[in-house]
Formats: structure tokens, sequence, C-alpha cells
């Protein structure tokens, strides 16, 4: 679960760094939530610097190569202005119960951010 948006804070990069090395080593990710300010991480209409790294770009390439299930908090996606309109690909919005079910189906539940 990542609960901070991409440029604000370190958890939306460590979270992918995880998700990344978890991949790499052989380990399957059910699912990645984006709760709170995480929401913002699945936002198309981010446009950092060039010599900035593409947050949201990276999220949806390691969504599109390793067929990772992206998912947006619903309620917390609106409050914050993010609706399927500009949603980036790979990503999803869905309710909490998409979390409930991740941590049931899941070994872990790893939290990233406040």
């Amino acid at each position: 679960m990542v609960n901070e948006g991409p440029y604000n804070h370190q958890a939306s990069d460590s979270a992918y760094q995880f998700v990344q090395a978890a991949l790499a080593k052989g380990h399957r990710i059910y699912r990645v939530f984006f709760y709170n300010d995480g929401v913002h991480n699945a936002t198309r209409l981010t446009e950092p610097p060039q010599d900035d790294r593409h947050v949201v770009n990276r999220w949806s390439k390691l969504a599109e190569a390793h067929g990772l299930d992206l998912v947006v908090c619903v309620a917390a996606g609106l409050r914050r202005g993010l609706v399927e309109d500009n949603l980036a690909p790979g990503f999803r919005i869905s309710g909490l119960g998409q979390l409930v079910e991740a941590g049931i189906q899941a070994d872990r539940l790893v939290v990233f951010g406040d």
C-alpha cells in the first residue's frame, strides 16, 4: 500500500523499488493499492522536469511488464480530483474492498508512508 504522493515523500520511490526488487527475485506481487495522497501516483497529468524521474510512468511501465494490479482508492481519488479521465495507463479505480482482498490473498501487506 502506498500512502504518499510521488514527489513529496520517499514512500512512492521506496514502494516502487521494493516491488521491482521483489519481482526480480521471483516473488509475486498480488496488488499495489494507492491510498490517501498515494493516489497522486496514478495521475496522467503529472509532468516532471526532464532531469527528474517520472514516477507515474515508472509504475505504468512496471505494471505493463509484469501484469501488476495497480488499484487506486475511489474515495481518496475523488477527494483529490482523480477520476477515470485522468488516470495513467495501468491503474484502475476501485474501493477499499480491493485492499482487504489483497490482505487476505497475500502473505504480507507492506505499507509505504503514513
